[in-house]
Protein backbone atom coordinates (compact mmCIF):
# COMPACT_ATOMS: atom_id res chain seq x y z
CA UNK A 1 0.00 0.00 0.00
CA UNK A 2 3.14 2.26 0.21
CA UNK A 3 4.85 1.67 -2.50
CA UNK A 4 5.25 5.07 -4.88
CA UNK A 5 3.70 7.05 -1.82
CA UNK A 6 5.26 10.76 -0.90
CA UNK A 7 5.28 10.61 2.77
CA UNK A 8 6.44 13.65 4.97
CA UNK A 9 7.44 12.35 8.20
CA UNK A 10 7.46 15.23 10.83
CA UNK A 11 9.36 14.06 13.63
CA UNK A 12 9.26 16.40 16.87
CA UNK A 13 11.84 16.92 20.40
CA UNK A 14 11.61 13.52 22.12
CA UNK A 15 13.69 10.61 23.10
CA UNK A 16 10.85 8.57 21.15
CA UNK A 17 13.16 10.08 17.94
CA UNK A 18 15.13 7.20 17.72
CA UNK A 19 11.60 5.20 16.80
CA UNK A 20 11.31 7.57 14.00
CA UNK A 21 14.88 6.40 12.83
CA UNK A 22 13.50 3.18 12.74
CA UNK A 23 10.53 4.23 10.55
CA UNK A 24 12.07 6.09 8.16
CA UNK A 25 13.88 3.10 7.24
CA UNK A 26 10.69 0.92 7.50
CA UNK A 27 8.51 2.78 5.30
CA UNK A 28 11.93 3.68 2.47
CA UNK A 29 12.24 -0.54 2.79
CA UNK A 30 8.14 -0.33 1.75
CA UNK A 31 8.79 1.14 -0.95
CA UNK A 32 7.75 4.99 0.24
CA UNK A 33 9.71 7.81 -0.73
CA UNK A 34 10.20 9.58 2.17
CA UNK A 35 11.21 13.31 3.29
CA UNK A 36 11.75 14.19 6.91
CA UNK A 37 10.65 17.78 8.43
CA UNK A 38 12.60 17.92 11.91
CA UNK A 39 12.17 20.73 14.57
CA UNK A 40 15.26 21.74 16.43
CA UNK A 41 14.31 20.33 19.49
CA UNK A 42 14.12 17.03 17.48
CA UNK A 43 17.35 17.74 16.14
CA UNK A 44 18.64 17.71 19.69
CA UNK A 45 18.16 13.62 20.07
CA UNK A 46 19.52 12.59 16.52
CA UNK A 47 21.28 14.87 13.80
CA UNK A 48 19.16 15.59 10.36
CA UNK A 49 22.34 14.02 8.83
CA UNK A 50 20.76 10.33 10.21
CA UNK A 51 17.64 10.89 8.62
CA UNK A 52 19.01 11.77 5.32
CA UNK A 53 21.23 8.58 5.10
CA UNK A 54 18.44 7.06 5.69
CA UNK A 55 15.67 8.67 3.28
CA UNK A 56 18.14 9.33 0.89
CA UNK A 57 16.38 13.19 0.89
CA UNK A 58 17.46 16.45 2.08
CA UNK A 59 15.96 16.99 5.96
CA UNK A 60 13.66 20.01 6.27
CA UNK A 61 14.32 22.32 9.33
CA UNK A 62 14.57 26.20 8.68
CA UNK A 63 11.09 27.69 6.69
CA UNK A 64 13.58 30.75 5.88
CA UNK A 65 15.76 28.12 3.89
CA UNK A 66 14.89 28.46 0.37
CA UNK A 67 16.93 26.66 -1.75
CA UNK A 68 15.00 26.91 -5.49
CA UNK A 69 13.85 30.52 -6.00
CA UNK A 70 10.97 28.77 -7.96
CA UNK A 71 9.20 27.11 -5.17
CA UNK A 72 8.17 28.28 -1.81
CA UNK A 73 9.45 25.05 0.26
CA UNK A 74 7.33 24.71 2.82
CA UNK A 75 4.27 25.06 0.56
CA UNK A 76 6.06 22.30 -2.32
CA UNK A 77 6.52 19.80 0.34
CA UNK A 78 2.62 20.08 1.61
CA UNK A 79 1.58 19.43 -1.77
CA UNK A 80 4.10 16.64 -2.60
CA UNK A 81 2.62 14.67 0.57
CA UNK A 82 -0.05 11.75 -0.26
CA UNK A 83 0.26 10.70 3.50
CA UNK A 84 1.49 12.89 6.73
CA UNK A 85 3.25 11.10 9.51
CA UNK A 86 4.06 12.89 12.76
CA UNK A 87 6.29 10.63 14.85
CA UNK A 88 6.89 11.35 17.76
CA UNK A 89 4.41 13.94 18.62
CA UNK A 90 5.05 15.55 21.75
CA UNK A 91 2.56 17.42 23.89
CA UNK A 92 3.97 20.63 22.84
CA UNK A 93 3.41 20.33 19.08
CA UNK A 94 -0.17 18.87 19.42
CA UNK A 95 -0.53 21.62 21.49
CA UNK A 96 0.67 24.25 18.56
CA UNK A 97 -1.42 22.64 15.79
CA UNK A 98 -4.37 22.65 18.07
CA UNK A 99 -4.43 26.63 18.56
CA UNK A 100 -3.43 26.67 14.28
CA UNK A 101 0.75 28.09 14.60
CA UNK A 102 2.75 28.27 12.04
CA UNK A 103 6.11 29.09 13.91
CA UNK A 104 8.43 26.71 12.34
CA UNK A 105 9.25 24.52 9.43
CA UNK A 106 7.16 21.45 10.43
CA UNK A 107 4.01 23.60 11.56
CA UNK A 108 3.85 25.23 8.31
CA UNK A 109 3.61 22.53 6.24
CA UNK A 110 0.84 20.67 8.31
CA UNK A 111 -1.21 24.01 7.96
CA UNK A 112 -1.15 23.80 4.52
CA UNK A 113 -0.93 20.33 3.53
CA UNK A 114 -4.11 18.76 1.92
CA UNK A 115 -2.80 14.96 2.90
CA UNK A 116 -4.43 12.87 6.16
CA UNK A 117 -2.62 13.48 8.72
CA UNK A 118 -0.93 10.38 11.08
CA UNK A 119 -0.07 11.69 14.65
CA UNK A 120 1.72 9.30 16.95
CA UNK A 121 1.77 11.03 20.46
CA UNK A 122 5.15 9.82 22.85
CA UNK A 123 4.72 11.82 25.82
CA UNK A 124 5.11 10.97 29.99
CA UNK A 125 1.91 9.28 31.40
CA UNK A 126 0.45 12.24 33.03
CA UNK A 127 1.50 14.71 30.11
CA UNK A 128 -0.91 12.45 27.79
CA UNK A 129 -3.43 12.70 30.83
CA UNK A 130 -3.59 16.24 31.06
CA UNK A 131 -6.57 17.77 30.40
CA UNK A 132 -5.14 20.28 28.01
CA UNK A 133 -3.44 17.67 26.42
CA UNK A 134 -6.79 15.94 26.06
CA UNK A 135 -8.57 19.31 24.81
CA UNK A 136 -5.93 19.35 21.86
CA UNK A 137 -6.71 15.58 20.75
CA UNK A 138 -9.80 16.20 20.92
CA UNK A 139 -9.90 19.63 18.95
CA UNK A 140 -7.72 17.51 16.57
CA UNK A 141 -9.43 14.49 16.15
CA UNK A 142 -12.59 16.56 15.72
CA UNK A 143 -10.88 18.10 12.75
CA UNK A 144 -9.87 15.02 11.10
CA UNK A 145 -6.51 13.95 12.09
CA UNK A 146 -5.96 10.55 12.78
CA UNK A 147 -4.39 8.85 16.24
CA UNK A 148 -1.97 6.43 16.31
CA UNK A 149 -2.66 5.48 20.34
CA UNK A 150 0.56 5.32 22.14
CA UNK A 151 1.74 1.99 23.61
CA UNK A 152 1.88 1.15 27.64
CA UNK A 153 4.81 0.22 29.00
CA UNK A 154 8.26 1.52 30.72
CA UNK A 155 8.60 4.91 29.83
CA UNK A 156 12.12 7.03 29.45
CA UNK A 157 11.20 8.93 32.50
CA UNK A 158 11.00 5.89 34.56
CA UNK A 159 6.97 5.38 34.96
CA UNK A 160 5.00 2.90 33.53
CA UNK A 161 2.04 3.83 32.08
CA UNK A 162 0.80 4.84 28.66
CA UNK A 163 2.95 6.83 26.46
CA UNK A 164 5.33 5.13 24.66
CA UNK A 165 5.64 6.34 20.97
CA UNK A 166 3.74 2.60 19.26
CA UNK A 167 6.56 0.71 17.00
CA UNK A 168 7.39 1.65 13.82
CA UNK A 169 5.96 -1.75 12.03
CA UNK A 170 2.89 -0.87 14.13
CA UNK A 171 2.30 2.62 12.92
CA UNK A 172 2.83 1.07 9.43
CA UNK A 173 0.16 -1.50 9.67
CA UNK A 174 -2.31 0.72 10.62
CA UNK A 175 -1.64 3.15 7.88
CA UNK A 176 -1.82 0.69 5.12
CA UNK A 177 -4.95 -0.91 6.72
CA UNK A 178 -6.71 3.19 6.82
CA UNK A 179 -5.71 3.19 3.37
CA UNK A 180 -6.88 -0.02 2.08
CA UNK A 181 -10.15 0.84 4.23
CA UNK A 182 -10.38 4.07 1.61
CA UNK A 183 -10.54 1.90 -1.71
CA UNK A 184 -13.99 0.50 -0.72
CA UNK A 185 -16.21 3.45 -1.18
CA UNK A 186 -13.75 5.27 -3.28
CA UNK A 187 -15.80 6.54 -6.89
CA UNK A 188 -19.22 6.57 -4.70
CA UNK A 189 -21.33 9.46 -4.05
CA UNK A 190 -22.61 9.97 -0.35
CA UNK A 191 -25.55 12.19 0.65
CA UNK A 192 -26.12 12.28 4.26
CA UNK A 193 -28.77 15.02 5.96
CA UNK A 194 -27.68 16.00 9.73
CA UNK A 195 -29.30 17.96 12.56
CA UNK A 196 -32.55 19.40 13.04
CA UNK A 197 -34.82 21.43 11.55
CA UNK A 198 -35.77 24.61 12.14
CA UNK A 199 -39.29 26.58 11.68
CA UNK A 200 -39.96 30.44 12.32
CA UNK A 201 -42.89 31.63 13.93
CA UNK A 202 -41.71 35.28 14.23
CA UNK A 203 -37.96 36.80 14.23
CA UNK A 204 -37.04 35.25 17.88
CA UNK A 205 -39.05 32.21 17.94
CA UNK A 206 -39.37 28.83 16.09
CA UNK A 207 -40.31 25.28 16.13
CA UNK A 208 -37.09 22.95 16.45
CA UNK A 209 -35.85 19.54 18.01
CA UNK A 210 -33.21 18.54 20.91
CA UNK A 211 -31.17 17.35 17.46
CA UNK A 212 -27.63 18.13 17.61
CA UNK A 213 -25.91 16.65 14.32
CA UNK A 214 -23.30 14.45 16.01
CA UNK A 215 -24.26 11.33 14.45
CA UNK A 216 -24.75 12.80 11.10
CA UNK A 217 -21.14 14.51 11.23
CA UNK A 218 -19.82 11.29 12.76
CA UNK A 219 -21.30 9.17 9.48
CA UNK A 220 -19.95 12.10 7.03
CA UNK A 221 -16.48 11.83 8.55
CA UNK A 222 -16.53 8.26 8.75
CA UNK A 223 -17.98 7.89 4.74
CA UNK A 224 -14.86 10.20 3.88
CA UNK A 225 -12.18 7.89 5.42
CA UNK A 226 -14.16 5.06 2.95
CA UNK A 227 -13.01 6.78 -0.08
CA UNK A 228 -16.54 8.24 -0.76
CA UNK A 229 -17.37 11.94 -2.00
CA UNK A 230 -19.40 13.13 0.76
CA UNK A 231 -22.09 15.06 0.28
CA UNK A 232 -23.69 16.42 3.74
CA UNK A 233 -26.80 18.47 4.19
CA UNK A 234 -27.27 19.57 7.25
CA UNK A 235 -29.54 21.72 9.92
CA UNK A 236 -28.56 24.20 12.47
CA UNK A 237 -25.78 22.98 14.37
CA UNK A 238 -22.64 24.03 16.34
CA UNK A 239 -20.24 21.74 14.43
CA UNK A 240 -17.33 22.14 12.60
CA UNK A 241 -17.60 20.34 9.15
CA UNK A 242 -15.60 17.01 8.66
CA UNK A 243 -12.59 17.64 6.48
CA UNK A 244 -13.45 16.57 3.03
CA UNK A 245 -16.93 16.68 3.17
CA UNK A 246 -18.94 19.03 0.94
CA UNK A 247 -21.34 20.67 2.89
CA UNK A 248 -24.76 22.68 2.37
CA UNK A 249 -26.30 24.28 5.16
CA UNK A 250 -30.24 24.77 5.97
CA UNK A 251 -32.79 26.27 7.88
CA UNK A 252 -35.93 24.66 7.09
CA UNK A 253 -37.46 21.23 6.56
CA UNK A 254 -38.67 22.87 2.48
CA UNK A 255 -34.81 24.13 2.50
CA UNK A 256 -33.50 20.60 3.55
CA UNK A 257 -36.70 18.66 1.04
CA UNK A 258 -35.20 21.20 -2.06
CA UNK A 259 -31.13 20.68 -1.53
CA UNK A 260 -31.79 17.22 -0.95
CA UNK A 261 -33.45 16.48 -3.65
CA UNK A 262 -31.66 18.41 -5.75
CA UNK A 263 -28.62 16.00 -5.52
CA UNK A 264 -30.44 12.78 -4.86
CA UNK A 265 -30.58 11.54 -8.53
CA UNK A 266 -26.46 11.53 -8.97
CA UNK A 267 -25.80 10.04 -5.49
CA UNK A 268 -24.73 5.88 -5.22
CA UNK A 269 -26.10 5.86 -1.24
CA UNK A 270 -28.28 8.07 0.79
CA UNK A 271 -28.44 8.09 4.68
CA UNK A 272 -31.52 10.57 5.92
CA UNK A 273 -29.59 10.98 9.48
CA UNK A 274 -31.45 14.61 9.81
CA UNK A 275 -34.54 15.32 12.67
CA UNK A 276 -36.67 17.44 9.97
CA UNK A 277 -39.39 18.97 11.63
CA UNK A 278 -42.88 17.43 10.70
CA UNK A 279 -44.83 20.65 11.33
CA UNK A 280 -44.25 24.39 10.64
CA UNK A 281 -46.76 27.30 11.54
CA UNK A 282 -49.04 28.02 9.00
CA UNK A 283 -48.53 32.05 9.74
CA UNK A 284 -45.33 33.53 10.42
CA UNK A 285 -44.66 37.07 11.89
CA UNK A 286 -42.85 39.54 10.71
CA UNK A 287 -42.49 41.11 14.04
CA UNK A 288 -42.21 39.75 17.43
CA UNK A 289 -45.60 38.49 18.62
CA UNK A 290 -46.40 40.57 21.87
CA UNK A 291 -47.54 38.79 25.32
CA UNK A 292 -51.22 38.53 25.67
CA UNK A 293 -53.50 37.57 28.35
CA UNK A 294 -54.61 34.04 28.28
CA UNK A 295 -53.24 30.65 25.97
CA UNK A 296 -51.71 31.13 22.87
CA UNK A 297 -52.74 29.11 19.34
CA UNK A 298 -50.94 28.51 16.43
CA UNK A 299 -52.02 26.46 13.80
CA UNK A 300 -49.46 24.32 11.93
CA UNK A 301 -49.22 22.00 9.09
CA UNK A 302 -47.14 19.03 7.50
CA UNK A 303 -43.98 19.49 6.03
CA UNK A 304 -42.91 17.26 3.15
CA UNK A 305 -42.12 13.90 4.25
CA UNK A 306 -38.55 13.56 2.99
CA UNK A 307 -37.63 10.08 3.35
CA UNK A 308 -41.07 8.82 1.81
CA UNK A 309 -40.31 11.14 -1.24
CA UNK A 310 -36.87 9.46 -1.55
CA UNK A 311 -37.90 5.77 -1.30
CA UNK A 312 -41.25 6.47 -3.90
CA UNK A 313 -38.69 7.95 -6.21
CA UNK A 314 -35.64 5.85 -5.62
CA UNK A 315 -33.76 4.12 -8.56
CA UNK A 316 -30.32 2.86 -8.08
CA UNK A 317 -29.61 4.21 -4.67
CA UNK A 318 -29.28 2.62 -1.54
CA UNK A 319 -31.14 4.46 0.89
CA UNK A 320 -31.23 4.36 4.99
CA UNK A 321 -33.33 5.99 7.27
CA UNK A 322 -33.01 6.80 10.99
CA UNK A 323 -35.89 6.23 13.32
CA UNK A 324 -35.89 8.33 16.39
CA UNK A 325 -38.04 6.03 18.84
CA UNK A 326 -39.15 6.30 22.44
CA UNK A 327 -41.56 3.39 22.49
CA UNK A 328 -41.75 -0.04 21.11
CA UNK A 329 -38.67 0.81 18.84
CA UNK A 330 -38.21 -2.42 17.29
CA UNK A 331 -41.83 -2.48 15.55
CA UNK A 332 -41.94 1.38 14.15
CA UNK A 333 -38.60 1.03 12.82
CA UNK A 334 -39.87 -2.11 11.16
CA UNK A 335 -43.03 -0.44 10.27
CA UNK A 336 -40.88 2.78 9.02
CA UNK A 337 -38.38 0.27 6.39
CA UNK A 338 -41.44 -1.10 4.73
CA UNK A 339 -43.75 1.87 4.62
CA UNK A 340 -40.72 4.39 2.86
CA UNK A 341 -39.39 1.42 0.78
CA UNK A 342 -35.72 1.78 2.22
CA UNK A 343 -32.81 -0.81 2.27
CA UNK A 344 -32.07 -0.33 5.77
CA UNK A 345 -33.17 1.50 8.25
CA UNK A 346 -31.05 2.75 11.75
CA UNK A 347 -33.57 3.18 15.59
CA UNK A 348 -32.25 4.63 18.28
CA UNK A 349 -34.02 5.23 21.63
CA UNK A 350 -34.17 9.33 22.41
CA UNK A 351 -35.96 8.05 25.42
CA UNK A 352 -32.80 7.60 27.10
CA UNK A 353 -30.45 10.81 28.48
CA UNK A 354 -27.15 8.53 28.10
CA UNK A 355 -27.74 8.10 24.47
CA UNK A 356 -29.21 9.91 21.30
CA UNK A 357 -30.48 13.47 20.87
CA UNK A 358 -27.22 15.28 22.29
CA UNK A 359 -25.08 12.65 23.60
CA UNK A 360 -21.91 11.84 22.66
CA UNK A 361 -22.69 8.28 22.03
CA UNK A 362 -25.68 5.71 21.07
CA UNK A 363 -27.14 2.56 20.89
CA UNK A 364 -28.72 1.28 18.11
CA UNK A 365 -30.53 -1.34 16.50
CA UNK A 366 -29.67 -1.88 11.93
CA UNK A 367 -32.68 -3.70 10.04
CA UNK A 368 -32.11 -3.99 6.23
CA UNK A 369 -34.85 -5.02 3.86
CA UNK A 370 -32.40 -8.35 3.18
CA UNK A 371 -33.16 -9.60 6.95
CA UNK A 372 -30.31 -8.19 8.70
CA UNK A 373 -30.02 -7.15 11.92
CA UNK A 374 -27.47 -5.92 14.62
CA UNK A 375 -28.00 -4.01 17.55
CA UNK A 376 -24.64 -1.77 17.97
CA UNK A 377 -24.20 -2.00 21.69
CA UNK A 378 -23.43 1.95 23.99
CA UNK A 379 -20.37 3.21 22.51
CA UNK A 380 -19.23 7.19 21.05
CA UNK A 381 -20.99 8.16 18.15
CA UNK A 382 -17.98 8.01 15.68
CA UNK A 383 -17.18 4.26 16.81
CA UNK A 384 -21.35 3.87 16.07
CA UNK A 385 -20.65 5.24 12.30
CA UNK A 386 -18.24 3.67 11.52
CA UNK A 387 -20.09 0.35 12.30
CA UNK A 388 -22.79 1.49 10.62
CA UNK A 389 -21.04 2.26 7.23
CA UNK A 390 -19.15 -1.91 7.58
CA UNK A 391 -22.89 -2.81 7.63
CA UNK A 392 -23.65 -0.84 4.57
CA UNK A 393 -20.81 -2.26 2.65
CA UNK A 394 -21.88 -5.40 3.05
CA UNK A 395 -25.41 -4.64 1.73
CA UNK A 396 -24.25 -2.79 -1.01
CA UNK A 397 -21.73 -5.16 -2.27
CA UNK A 398 -24.66 -8.12 -2.21
CA UNK A 399 -26.25 -5.93 -4.35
Amino acid sequence: MLNGKNIVLGVSGGIAVYKAVALTSKLTQAGANVKVVMTKHAAEFVTPLTFQAISRNEVYMDTFKEKDPKKIAHIDLADWADVFILAPATAHLIGRMANGLADDMLTTVLLATKAPVYIAPAMNVHMYDHPAVQQNMNILDQWGYKFIEPGEGYLACGYIGKGRLEEPEKIITLIESDLQQKKKWCGKKVLISAGPTREQVDPVRFFSNFSSGKMGYALAEKAVELGAEVHLVSGPTSLPTPRGVIAYDVTTAEEMFEQIVNLYAEMDIVIKSAAVADYRPVQTFDHKMKKKDGPLTIKIERTKDILQYLGDTKAHQFLVGFAAETQDILYYGKEKLTKKNLDAVVINDIGRKDIGFNSEQNEVVYLSKKGSEKRLKRMNKKQVAKQLLELMDSEVRKD
